[in-house]
């Protein structure tokens, strides 16, 4: 059976798989799948799944190649460390340790905070793929801090949209390596997928628009503190943008972190904390604002800094 869909306003100029993804409810290796089989086409033309989509562009999905939606199970176990820092009807947000995922995905086998709202007894109803049911925007599994997770259909749309046109005020802190110059500035440059590594991302000509703003708190011998506050919300957008700077996070190894000053301070990931979450409530309208302190692995490394 062939369906056509019209693009919506919310996903111009995504590429046609991440669309396929949340248009449909399908993981992204099983929009890629119908993409592979051809099974997605524009007029008579099969789309490539770099092809991005255009608002009102109208495509037709041949859901007889779809493959089985798959689904990731969702383990219900408590996650040591993770604390409610709001609680209400619409929306739950967390404190979030390091060595969490936001949700569980296929190569992750570390607790989730999905995962532990369900072992909390949270019930989380909203579209999508099950597994992400209620994510309205995620944290690294190596950053801590505050992360909000909707409770219902009505609430997930309308944070989806308060994120989408950036009226949700995210502010985070970071140690990054050397002293940044200007010491407050901006960071404007577009993020896509890294050209040579799978998990890793990148500033790129034909990334997302991607731009963060920092401003130096503390300078240190071989480091400084960074409040850092983001106008966009890309993957790992402040971990490639401070890279870019040739300031990368202190023990980011991946973005270039320099494993010898991690282990200096004694930190096994990216000292990066989300700090400040504020928003207007989806149902109410009343303002939300919350905060969240250091966790001890941060507080114990910032204090060789200063001590040094």
């Amino acid at each position: 059976m062939i369906r056509e869909f019209t693009i919506p306003e919310g996903l111009a100029g995504e590429r046609i798989d991440i669309a396929l993804t949340r248009l449909l409810g399908l993981s992204r290796s099983a929009s890629v799948a119908l993409i592979e089989a051809g099974a997605i086409r524009l007029s008579d033309r099969p789309l490539a799944k770099s092809d991005r989509v255009v608002e009102g562009q109208r495509i037709d999905v041949d859901l007889d190649a779809a493959p089985t939606k798959q689904t990731i199970e969702i383990i219900a176990e408590p996650v040591p460390g993770m604390t409610i820092i709001y609680d209400d009807s619409d929306l739950v947000v967390v404190d979030k340790p390091a060595g969490v995922a936001a949700h569980p995905s296929r190569g992750w086998p570390g607790p989730t905070v999905i995962g532990g709202l369900a072992a909390a007894g949270y019930t989380i109803s909203t579209s999508g793929a099950p597994e992400r049911e209620g994510i309205v925007h995620r944290l690294d599994a190596g950053t801590s801090g505050l992360m909000a997770v909707a409770k219902n259909e009505v609430s997930y749309s309308r944070m989806k949209n308060l994120f989408r046109n950036r009226e949700v005020h995210k502010v985070y802190h970071a140690v990054v390596q050397g002293l940044l110059d200007p010491l407050v500035g901006t960071v404007d440059a577009a993020i896509g997928r890294h050209p040579g590594h799978e998990y890793k991302y990148a500033v790129t000509k034909d990334g997302k628009p991607s731009i963060t703003h920092y401003e130096t708190l503390e300078a240190f011998r071989h480091a400084s503190l960074v409040q850092v506050i983001l106008e966009t919300g890309r993957t790992h957008q402040i971990r490639v943008h401070m890279s870019a700077m040739r300031h990368p996070i202190a023990g980011d190894t991946m973005y270039g972190g320099d494993p010898v000053l991690a282990a200096r301070l004694g930190l096994d990931r990216q000292w990066l904390h989300a700090v400040e979450l504020s928003f207007d409530h989806p149902r109410t309208g009343e303002r939300v604002e919350l905060k969240s302190e250091y966790s001890e692995d941060l507080t114990r490394a910032l204090g060789i800094l200063r001590d040094a």
